[in-house]
């Protein structure tokens, strides 16, 4: 017998998975905007959404902004800014690519979002 799965597990299932194509696709050179990534970050942001993850009020928050702290948090992205900022230095190459990547993720999903809020009003 399955056990339903927590907000807060699937959340981080989803973050996880989103880390995993982000650096397969850097690992192979492969824009995030094509497929497969493409696809398979839009399941993952379905699941997210359907989950009720997607929202401005969300908890666990799967939003864009919610998805980028995370990330960004994980990956070091702040720090490496913060302390970028503070020493007055450019961002390693490492760091600005995978902020790059990060953006890339951010814009798709809002976009989806953006789409699934409006779909009623146009179907």
């Amino acid at each position: 017998m399955s056990h339903p799965v927590s907000p807060s597990d699937l959340s981080s299932q989803i973050i996880n998975q989103v880390d995993a194509i982000i650096r397969a696709s850097e690992e192979q050179s492969r824009p995030l905007e094509v497929d497969p990534a493409r696809g398979e970050l839009f399941d993952l942001f379905v699941q997210a959404h359907r989950a009720g993850l997607t929202g401005e009020e969300s908890e666990p928050d799967l939003s864009a902004d919610g998805l980028c702290a995370v990330l960004s948090e994980r990956w070091g992205l702040k720090a490496a800014a913060q302390q970028s900022a503070q020493n007055q230095v450019q961002l390693s190459k490492e760091h600005t690519a995978r902020m790059r990547s990060l953006w890339s993720v951010m814009r798709m999903w809002m976009e989806w979002t953006y789409a699934w809020q409006r779909w009623k009003e146009f179907h």
